[in-house]
């Protein structure tokens, strides 16, 4: 009985634990099962037909070619030192029995020499065996070694992953937070603005209207004693100028003109300073200051009309057109509506003026029209904002006094007609008491437009 079926098992088993570590063990399973099967058939023949020498023949072939199999298959090269170590025992051990068998007078002669061929393929195989098993599991440590590095960084690479989403993300929220606190300290000192601006108009307005009190007393007295005086010298004009004689008649009666024509002069610029001192009281004029959701449509409309109809109280030949557009989806907003009221109605009445000063010059092939709109619109820096726009087709504003149309007691008006305290009182109610903005477009002799925008940090739904 030879032992090289054995072999053939150890040799199988060897190599499909290759096969496994490659991943190629499926593709050859069924070929190293079959492998077993010839291996455990060529034992049985060999215990059966111990005798004779085909059976013994083909176990050494077989084991042979196990071992060289590893040299012409790609897949099993990874088995080539384990053949390498086996095929001297296999080549020696094939070569002794076919010796033995068909040449015993030879075998008998050289017996020893054959034996010890034998053993010392014996001693090859295990010696190589013994070192490949320990480079084995040197290649093992190494193997999980290094998969124990490529964990380590794989985790490492993990972590550094997470570390850096955490990163972001943490920078992202104070980024965030960055810039709502940004906004918050924006807002309060708007807020700290708009309150100072109250504070000092509040006081301001308290000093102008006690000025303007203690004024309107003595202006009173020299405009009613002016109409009275003038009134008196008509009577002595009508009942006593006649009487007189005649030199000293005609010098009398030149002398009541005169005065006649300074007290009117006095009454013009008396009721000039009454209408400055009523605008000066309206200037100062305290609100409650206090903010209420407002409907700028329904707002704009009210003192649109309120002005038309006004104008039309004292001027019943004052005729202009009025176009609205006002955006339904506009809704509420946080504002004083006493004072964006006095905004609107300055406005309109400075448009209905400049159409019919304008009427008065180009004549019926001109049609006065006053035009307000409204709407949402984004600023520049992505901020809601509330936009009124007041236009007319009147006179415009000239370019040399574009500068000069927001300060205190600055009117292009005539005399009487305009105390310059309009545009001043709309431009601080709009931007200091509701951080807003004032802007003016303008060509002289074809149109005004005046731009409100209001910021919408509290807009409500209509």
């Amino acid at each position: 009985m030879s032992f090289e079926p054995f072999l053939a098992v150890f040799v199988i088993t060897q190599f499909r634990k290759n096969l496994k570590n490659d991943g190629l063990l499926d593709k050859w399973n069924q070929y190293l099962n079959i492998g077993y099967f010839i291996a455990i058939g060529i034992f049985i023949i060999d215990v059966s037909f111990s005798a004779h020498k085909a059976a013994t023949i083909l176990s050494h072939l077989y084991f042979l070619g196990l071992t060289i199999a590893p040299y012409y298959i790609d897949d099993l090269k990874s088995g080539k030192q384990l053949a390498f170590a086996l095929i001297p025992f296999a080549i020696v051990g094939l070569i002794s029995d076919v010796i033995e068998k068909w040449f015993p007078n030879f075998y008998d002669d050289h017996e020893n020499t054959i034996q010890s061929l034998v053993v010392f393929s014996l001693i090859w195989a295990f010696s190589l065996w013994m070192i490949n098993r320990k480079q084995a599991k040197a290649l093992e440590n190494e193997r999980r070694q290094r998969f124990a590095e490529q964990e380590q960084n794989r985790m490492m690479a993990a972590m550094k992953v997470n570390l850096e989403s955490e990163v972001k993300q943490r920078t992202a929220e104070l980024t965030k937070q960055t810039e709502e606190l940004q906004q918050a300290l924006a807002e309060l000192k708007s807020t700290q603005a708009q309150l100072i601006q109250s504070e000092k108009m509040a006081s301001l307005g308290e000093l102008t209207a006690g000025i303007a009190h203690e004024i309107q007393n003595p202006l009173n007295f020299v405009n009613n004693f002016s109409e009275v005086s003038i009134e008196l010298l008509e009577e002595l004009k009508d009942e006593v100028l006649d009487k007189l004689p005649d030199d000293v008649k005609e010098e009398a009666g030149d002398i009541i003109s005169d005065i006649t024509q300074n007290l009117s002069k006095i009454n013009q610029h008396g009721k000039r300073a009454d209408a400055i001192v009523k605008g000066m009281l309206q200037h100062s004029r305290t609100t409650t200051g206090k903010k209420e959701p407002t409907d700028i449509n329904a707002l704009a409309d009210e003192y649109l009309r309120l002005s038309y109809h006004g104008l039309r109280a004292k001027d019943k030949s004052f005729n202009a057109g009025m176009k609205t557009s006002f955006d339904p989806e506009l809704g509420k907003i946080e504002a004083i509506p006493q004072d964006l009221g006095r905004v609107l109605l300055n406005l309109f009445n400075n448009s209905f003026y400049a159409v019919t000063e304008k009427k008065k010059l180009l004549g019926e092939g001109y049609e006065p029209t006053v035009t307000v709109n409204t709407k949402r619109v984004v600023s520049a820096s992505g901020a809601d904002l509330v936009q009124i726009m007041v236009e007319d087709n009147g006179t415009g504003i000239p370019q040399k006094v574009l500068d000069k149309i927001y300060q205190p007691f600055f009117t292009t008006k005539p005399t009487g007609q305009g105390t310059g305290l309009g545009l001043s009182m709309s431009y601080d109610i709009i931007t200091k008491g509701h951080g807003g903005d004032l802007k003016v477009e303008t060509a002289e002799g074809e149109f005004a437009r005046f731009i409100i925008t209001l910021p919408v940090g509290n807009l409500q739904s209509a």
